[in-house]
């Protein structure tokens, strides 16, 4: 459209714009604006056309089709460096390096290495990345960040006592934010175990061994050195084994059938909530 193209090199020049990096889809258009360019008398910028990106279904990856916001990665959990890396590395290449600071990549982009066919959108590959800055994150900032998800969800975070450690301990094992809130969420509302999680690995055989570590549990300092302790005196008494004991206690306690060690995971909870969970079995 002509407008378009004359609205095109008004702007570049208002801006006082050197250099335009764009999808080669604009290939056609940029010959239209040189020639208005030069009728102006305007200076001519240097123009480079990058491959565009396909979504993965490889159809192109647009505003109009298949696209999210940048507030839509932020809302899933996504940290602003994973986003940077990951569509820095998407289009252009350092060598075989896959992951780099900000300060890396303003360092080491000079206009080459860009890719030369259409990159494909992998939301794999961006969990990766993402994960990667999450192990290496402060634990204060997660938490921050974790506060706010779980406000979102109609929920009040953790005290920061119980936030930081949490973060701490579950971080190594999210892709996002958003798992790490779902991680800690469990310290914060009533869990159901599954009824096929209590058959597996709640046996009715059990119950004695939970019950007096219940029990245990109730007079001791509530860290994870005594937890421990008071776990293996357990297993001790009644002749167990801590692949019989540790699942059942995942499964009451946080809902779930993995975890880090769970003496560590308990420790996050306050004790009320783990001696609430055990009663009744």
């Amino acid at each position: 459209m002509p407008t378009y193209n004359f609205a095109v090199v008004v702007d570049d020049w208002d801006m006082r714009i050197t250099h335009v990096f764009r999808g080669d889809e604009h290939i056609n258009n940029t010959p239209w604006q040189i020639n208005i360019f030069r009728a102006l008398g305007a200076p001519l910028p240097r123009f480079g056309h990058c491959p565009i990106i396909l979504g993965d279904d490889g159809q192109k990856l647009s505003k109009r089709r298949g696209a999210v916001s940048v507030t839509a990665y932020e809302d899933a959990g996504y940290l602003p460096e994973a986003m940077l890396n990951y569509l820095a590395r998407l289009g252009w290449s350092h060598g075989d390096d896959e992951l780099f600071s900000r300060e890396q990549m303003v360092q080491w982009f000079d206009g080459s290495h860009l890719a030369r066919s259409p990159a494909q959108w992998d939301p794999a590959k961006l969990a990766w990345v993402n994960a990667h800055y999450m192990k290496s994150a402060d634990d204060g900032r997660l938490a921050g960040l974790v506060a706010a998800q779980l406000q979102r969800r109609g929920l009040s975070a953790p005290a920061a006592e119980q936030l930081l450690p949490a973060c701490a301990l579950f971080k190594d094992r999210c892709s996002t934010v958003v798992e790490l809130a779902d991680w800690i969420e469990m310290m914060i509302i009533d869990i159901k175990p599954r009824g096929e999680d209590l058959a597996a690995h709640v046996p009715d055989g059990l119950r004695p061994a939970l019950q007096d570590l219940r029990e245990r549990f109730s007079g001791i300092a509530w860290d994870k050195a005594s937890i421990a302790q008071a776990m293996k005196d357990v297993l001790a008494l009644h002749k167990l084994k801590m692949p019989q004991l540790a699942p059942a206690l995942r499964v009451l306690v946080c809902g779930r059938t993995q975890t880090p060690s769970i003496d560590a995971v308990l420790a996050l909870f306050a004790r009320e909530t783990v001696l609430a969970r055990l009663r009744g079995v």
